[in-house]
């Protein structure tokens, strides 16, 4: 199952009392004030270097983000037409071990963060089970 990912600046946890809250319970999350600086606006810092060092390292990020996507589609093509193969010459429609064992890769890789990612190629590549 994914989840939407939320990023939050931190804050208190609880309602303070000028804090608006969802029937005096659970605090809505307000964005902070902003100073009008571009470069804050951007980086969440108006310090000149570290916004720099900022932007800086979200264009490698977005760089990597590019290359996933393509390998995401090419790892996908591949993996359906490997399925493709399979079934025309008279196989199964999957091959379980070959699963458990991208699950485990990716599990031993990454922890269960591995394995939730690995779960998603395997859709992508074969469609839902």
């Amino acid at each position: 199952m994914m989840t939407d990912v939320v990023e939050q600046s931190g804050g208190p946890t609880r309602p303070e009392p000028d804090q608006p809250s969802l029937n005096g319970g659970t605090p809505i999350a307000v964005p902070p004030v902003e100073t009008g600086d571009p470069a804050e606006a951007q980086t969440g810092t108006v310090e000149p270097t570290a916004s720099a060092r900022i932007v800086q390292i979200r264009e490698r990020i977005d760089e990597i983000d590019n290359a996933l996507i393509s390998l995401w589609q090419e790892r996908a093509a591949l993996s359906q037409e490997v399925g493709v193969t399979r079934m025309a010459s008279g196989g199964t429609r999957l091959v379980l071990s070959r699963e458990r064992e991208i699950l485990e890769r990716f599990r031993t890789a990454l922890g269960a963060d591995g394995t939730q990612l690995a779960l998603l190629l395997l859709r992508a590549g074969r469609g839902p089970l």
